[in-house]
């Protein structure tokens, strides 16, 4: 082998020494990477299947020839659901179910903490606003009024604009704020696309009209 020969053996060897090596490391490094990011995601996709059959089932409990859900196994479910994906979107929708269930058989503390427990911890903003409404609904049914408009203090989506403010008058309403809740109805109903159905606030509008007559 000539001097050049073993000139360019080693230059080679020096260069794998130095960047050989790195590479390689660099390609199992994205390798795992890939793997990884593979396992993960079919990791996701079989717990998202699992939460979506428990919350089939959860629902089905209400398929019954009395039309009430079987209390054992919504019980049995819901727990299953949080044990195994609590703070998923499906877990929440199956507390929102839950305390559907529990307001049915007038167990509204229950029905309370179920919803709180998704307030204070959504999913999502649609899940927190959700069950923020509802727990003031519950709250109100518990004479409870106050504390349920100190929930919806401050601002709400665009979306839920008009049910906010339209739940805020019911509870005006029930606090014998009349004026107050005449506000909140028309705020309601200014938030309502034009072509959106106001029968039900118009009557409530109509209704605190004759009131004052």
């Amino acid at each position: 082998m000539s001097s050049t020969d073993d000139e360019g053996l080693a230059a080679a060897k020096d260069w794998w020494n130095r960047n050989g090596k790195p590479l390689l490391t660099g390609a199992l490094l994205a390798g795992v990477v890939v793997l990884g990011w593979n396992t993960w995601h079919k990791y996701q996709n079989n717990q998202s299947q699992g939460a979506s059959a428990l919350y089939q089932a959860l629902l089905e409990t209400s398929l019954t020839p009395s039309g009430q859900p079987d209390a054992t196994k919504v019980a049995e479910l819901s727990g299953k659901l949080k044990s195994e994906f609590g703070g998923t979107a499906y877990a929440q929708y199956g507390s929102l179910f839950v305390a559907k269930v529990a307001v049915e058989s007038g167990k509204l503390d229950d029905a309370a903490a179920e919803l709180k427990s998704v307030m204070d911890k959504p999913a999502d903003a649609t899940l927190g606003e959700i069950a923020r409404q509802r727990l003031a609904r519950v709250l109100a049914a518990q004479d409870k009024a106050e504390e349920a408009l100190k929930l919806l203090d401050g601002d709400a989506d665009k979306a839920f604009l008009a049910s906010r403010e339209e739940l805020k008058g019911d509870l005006l309403v029930q606090l014998g704020r009349a004026d107050d809740a005449h506000g909140a109805y028309e705020k309601a109903k200014a938030a309502l696309s034009d072509d959106a159905a106001v029968g039900g606030l118009q009557l409530k509008l109509d209704d605190l009209a004759k009131g004052d007559a």
